[in-house]
């Protein structure tokens, strides 16, 4: 198996596996703030053991080295993990994927910031497109049903967050971060404890929490490693399969329609940030 199909495959699999996410948080009947709890750590606990499986501790002896860098890192994913399920519990699945899908343009300012670099045209480009997107779901959150500012921006909240931990990754990149996915995850369950009632998931739904951290912890290994053989930009166009079928998976199951605004904007998203990796990977070539 050549390392181009390798990667392939991780990275698909990954983004299927995320693709239910939100699909989780609307069918759990319980507080967000409880789904995200368990989500973090059911997954945090499934990646621990895994890379204590393969690993042992040797990844853990490593993280410390990353300093500044790598706690960003951990509390990215932490946060983002927690900001999740609350973004889809304010506003509707599309306007909560196809918002997050803006990420790469957040990376792309927070390098430019803080590692000093240059913004291509291209990604200029990109950025004014997506922008354009994103005031088109703006504007509908207003008329259509379900959707909301609160949720949208705590939407935005997560694409900052989770591209300010990717920033900071690169920044330390000789030093595998998957370990540091399972601290970030059982760490914001910790913080999370004393605030909530963590039992108060229906009965009957239990197995959908299992499910739900199982799924999300098989997408942040895959996540973790398919990069390592194929291009970002690959990685990028596959990662933007799971905005376009978490929305289409909560119609087709919870008839959750996601509007004309919705579908607009995320087209303008979706399709700029496309044609942008396509680009990339074209020039690469």
């Amino acid at each position: 198996m050549s390392d181009q199909f390798k990667g392939l495959l991780i990275t698909t699999v990954a983004v299927l596996l995320v693709v239910p996410d939100s699909l989780f948080v609307r069918l759990i009947g319980a507080d967000a703030l409880v789904i995200a709890f368990w989500r973090n750590l059911v997954s945090g606990c499934l990646v621990l053991a895994g890379v204590l499986l393969w690993q042992g501790l040797r990844p853990y002896k490593a993280l410390p080295g990353t300093g500044i860098y790598g706690l960003i890192y951990t509390v990215a994913v932490g946060g983002a993990g927690v900001l999740f399920p609350l973004a889809v519990s304010l506003t509707s699945v599309a306007n909560v994927v196809f918002i997050i899908a803006a990420l790469p343009v957040f990376a792309a300012l927070y390098s430019r910031i803080f590692l000093g670099e240059a913004i291509s045209s291209r990604m200029i480009w990109t950025m004014m497109a997506v922008a354009v997107g994103l005031a088109i779901l703006a504007y509908g959150s207003g008329e259509t049903q379900g959707a909301h500012w609160t949720g949208d921006l705590t939407a935005l909240g997560v694409a900052a967050l989770f591209a300010a931990g990717l920033t900071a990754a690169r920044k330390v990149r000789r030093v595998s971060m998957v370990a540091a996915v399972p601290v970030g995850y059982i760490g914001a369950s910790a913080l999370l404890w004393p605030f909530i009632a963590p039992m108060s998931v229906p009965d009957g739904q239990w197995h959908l929490v299992a499910l739900h951290g199982a799924f999300i912890a098989g997408s942040s290994i895959g996540l973790a490693l398919g990069p390592r053989y194929i291009p970002s930009a690959e990685v990028g166009l596959l990662i933007l399969l799971e905005s376009v079928l978490a929305p289409l998976l909560a119609w087709l199951v919870i008839g959750e329609d996601p509007g004309p605004y919705a579908l607009i904007g995320g087209v303008v998203v979706i399709g700029a940030l496309a044609v942008s990796n396509a680009v990339a990977l074209a020039r690469r070539g």
